[in-house]
């Protein structure tokens, strides 16, 4: 037999330790007529022993029990009749004997519930066209806020990496629709709050889409949202962001309304289907391809509308696909790196119109039955456990051997990040049977295919086209792997290559962003400038089905920022260290007294009133740098990570002094700096930003004045330049004053990084002579009148000291002469 059955019973002690049970019966739509009487799952992938269960019934108007199931007990109870819903809105009630906002409905009918998801710690449903949260953890129901029409479904993904913002930003990502809504009214929601609050999705190129409304989606691995479009029975995909969005995916079938299915672990799988059809994309809708029926190495069937089974359930995980039929068949394929298909198992009695399927672990499938209870309001299950790879061995389905004995890598399920001009190697382990050469094949979700390079020793190197692309370094940044309780493993994980006789090859996978190869083509690739993620996988092309156990090497790659990088202001010439500051005055309370004709504390270069105290950071910002004021500066950046220098920043960064100080300026103009375009300033982003963000210049809103793209007029080419670094030679000029500066600084480029790279610093400037009280032209004419005036008298004063002494030589000598001649007189008898 495919399994034994193993019944289990409803033990009441665990039922409420382990059960976080909620209130609620719920009623199947009148959209949807069902043949077939349903039992569905809807797991939460994160937590393998989460998950919800629905069992549909034959007519419309029967009731759909809903339960919370937790596959280590095997038990389940269904929910108790329900009261008043709570609106939106209000908040909910705390109640000792039941979970707090219980939904209770007051009007006449049954609730009718047409969807249900997991959003991280939270499972959302939609009862009676409107959202509601139950939150299981914390044991509570509320209703969402921002949803002002109705709506019927919602969409979303589970990131199952803890530790990384980007991946929860994928949990917490929500879209709520009113399914077969025209796509020119439609009315779509958004939440990145796991659903609690949602606003309206603004859809752009609404009047070019034709058709109803079939889901949208977040398409992860593509970093695009998707857009069913479904008209005179073809569907096709639309998508939100270059490069997609110039096109449409390609058309297929939709004469049914199909489930979708979304395969964890963001690769961009989904699973279409209803009861006569199966189809399978493997790169998030652009191409949807029907499922292959075959036997051994030959196809009997390319489509399963072709076998003409009925399909009652369908299972996926990351890497198989298990199909139960009405006809009492069960199929089984793997959602292959290059196509997928199904065998069929031997005829088994295992079919019934409650019997649904689960996936437990690879390999390991389950076909679970409810049984109700006559006595107490329970669901005891049977279970039917299968074990993929020991089915396989019946020489009946020639399955084949599989070529591949091991296949490891170190990077298996981990997430890494790649900021800009960075790059990341992944390393893998693959040992061959005997006599084959199986080829490792790479992928990744993206626009187009791939292209491989083979190297000496076995050495696969790929080039990646869209946002990440081989390079060939060490491995950067790995987050934490899956769950304890949810980590895949292999039965084949206690081989190791050292026991084995096997010639083997190491794999290495080298990826870096192609914007940085050079490469790149702007209208194949998304924009550098947005954050995005992508899904490597290494696989083996052409595998045989019976490697269950060698499943897919996958990495979610986050191409963003990286957390572990910081700038650092190099200040190998300190005030301190010079002697200039006392450090130790310095930490003593400190502080300093900013003129207020120095200052604006509104960042508009206009006076202050009163001056400013300001106290000293030290602990922060450490001793000052030190600057002349009559020499141009510009402070040195560089870039730090895990507490390593990696190197000089040399893109574009703009300062601004946070205490309003305006007493510099730069040494180019908008002219000077060869700017096409009017270049960005601080005085107008404070102006936008007003009291509540005066630093908010960065990378997201810079525009580059050299950009061709940029098509601001070039009004004013005589004001200052304010952007440092890049492909200029500027600098900042000090006014003659001397004292502390306190800095911002932002990288703004942005192509250098994903982080916002900010920091603090501070610079002491000195060398200034105090400012003259009169202007500089009355001080120049009254010192150049001193000076003339002192050469004048240095030359007179000696000449008039000369003409004195000239006059008394004279006289001494004529009054000489005169008492000479009187003696004379007298001598001759004269006198």
């Amino acid at each position: 037999p495919l399994a034994k059955n193993h019944p289990l019973k409803t033990q009441e002690k665990k039922y409420f330790v382990s059960s976080n049970v909620f209130p609620i019966d719920i009623m199947l739509s009148q959209n949807h007529t069902f043949e077939l009487m349903l039992f569905q799952i809807v797991k939460q992938p994160c937590y393998r022993g989460l998950l919800i269960c629905v069992q549909l019934f034959v007519t419309p108007w029967t009731i759909q029990s809903t339960e919370f199931c937790r596959p280590e007990y095997w038990s389940g109870l269904l929910f108790p009749s329900p009261g008043d819903l709570p609106s939106p809105g209000i908040e909910p009630m705390s109640l000792p004997a039941e979970p707090p906002g219980k939904p209770k409905i007051t009007g006449v009918g049954t609730p009718e519930v047409t969807s249900a998801h997991f959003a991280g710690s939270v499972l959302l449903l939609v009862v009676n066209q409107k959202v509601y949260v139950y939150d299981y953890e914390a044991n509570f129901w509320t209703a969402s806020t921002g949803i002002e029409h109705p709506v019927s479904h919602v969409s979303g993904d589970n990131c199952c990496y803890s530790g990384n913002s980007f991946c929860m930003d994928i949990s917490n990502s929500v879209f709520a629709y009113l399914h077969g809504d025209e796509i020119s009214q439609a009315n779509i929601y958004f939440s990145n709050s796991r659903g609690y609050r949602f606003q309206k999705y603004t859809l752009e190129r609404r009047a070019e889409l034709i058709g109803t409304l079939g889901g949208i989606f977040s398409f992860h691995s593509l970093s695009q949202v998707g857009l069913l479009l479904v008209d005179q029975q073809m569907a096709m995909f639309s998508y939100s962001d270059h490069p997609l969005n110039r096109s449409f995916g390609l058309p297929f079938d939709y004469d049914r309304t199909l489930d979708i299915l979304i395969a964890p672990g963001q690769k961009g799988i989904l699973i279409f289907w209803f009861q006569k059809n199966l189809l399978v994309s493997r790169n998030s809708g652009q191409l949807v391809e029907s499922v292959q029926v075959r036997e051994g190495q030959r196809i009997l069937y390319n489509s399963i509308l072709k076998a003409n089974i009925t399909i009652h359930s369908v299972a996926a995980n990351e890497n198989e696909l298990a199909v139960l039929t009405r006809e009492n068949n069960l199929y089984y394929g793997s959602l292959g790196i290059q196509s997928s298909s199904l065998i069929k198992f031997a005829d088994q009695n295992i079919w019934s119109q409650e019997a649904v399927l689960m996936f437990t672990d690879v390999g390991m499938l389950e076909i679970l039955t409810p049984l109700p209870d006559m006595i107490f309001p329970a669901f005891d299950f049977q279970k039917c456990l299968l074990n993929i790879q020991a089915l396989l061995m019946d020489p009946q389905l020639q399955a084949g051997i599989c070529k591949v004995e091991l296949l490891q890598g170190e990077f298996e399920n981990k997430m890494y990040t790649i900021d800009m001009n960075s790059q990341l190697e992944l390393t893998a382990l693959m040992i061959p049977q005997p006599g084959t050469l199986p080829v490792p094949l790479v992928s990744k979700p993206g626009p187009l295919g791939i292209s491989n390079q083979a190297e000496n020793r076995g050495v696969d190197q790929c080039k990646i086209p869209g946002d990440v692309q081989p390079a060939g370094t060490r491995a950067l940044r790995e987050e934490p792997a899956w769950p304890p309780d949810l980590a895949p493993h292999s039965h084949r994980s206690d081989l190791r290559p050292s026991s084995l006789p096997y010639k083997h090859s190491d794999q290495n996978i080298s990826l870096k962003q192609q914007h940085h190869w050079g490469r790149a083509d702007p209208n194949f690739t998304s924009s550098i400038k947005r954050p995005t993620i992508s899904t490597i996988t290494l696989d083996i092309a052409n595998k045989e089905i019976s490697c269950v156990d060698l499943k897919p090497l996958t990495a979610l790659i986050s191409v963003g920022c990286d957390l572990e990088k910081k700038i650092v202001i190099q200040n190998e010439l300190s005030a301190c260290h010079h002697g200039v500051l006392d450090p130790v005055a310095l930490q003593d309370n400190y502080s300093y007294i900013i003129e207020r004709e120095a200052y604006d504390p509104n960042f508009q270069g206009q006076q202050a009133e009163e001056d400013l105290e300001v106290y000293y950071p030290y602990e922060k910002l450490g001793c000052p740098l030190l600057a002349y004021y009559d020499t141009p500066w510009k402070p040195v950046v560089e870039l730090w990570r895990e507490g390593k220098f990696q190197e000089v920043v040399e893109a574009e960064y703009v300062l601004l002094e946070m205490n309003g100080l305006f007493t510099y300026t730069y040494s180019l103009t908008a002219g000077m700096a060869g700017c096409s375009a009017q270049p960005q300033n601080w005085t107008t982003f404070t102006e936008m930003a007003g009291d509540t963000a005066s630093f908010s210049w960065d990378r997201e809103n810079y525009m580059s004045c050299h950009d061709p793209d940029y098509h601001e007029p070039l009004r004013w080419p005589d004001v200052p330049y304010q952007i440092l670094g890049g492909p200029t030679e500027n600098k900042v000029v000090f006014d003659q004053r001397n004292g502390i500066y306190i800095f911002f600084i932002s990288i703004v480029d942005p192509s250098y990084s994903y982080c916002h790279l900010e920091t603090t610093f501070s610079v002491y400037v000195y060398g200034a002579f105090p400012l003259s009280i009169f202007p500089p032209e009355i001080t120049i004419v009254l010192l150049t009148v001193a000076t003339l005036l002192s050469v004048w008298l240095a030359y007179m004063i000696p000449q008039l000291l000369h003409m004195e002494q000239d006059l008394e030589v004279s006289g001494f000598w004529a009054r000489l002469y005169q008492r000479c001649r009187r003696s004379c007189a007298c001598l001759w008898g004269r006198c």
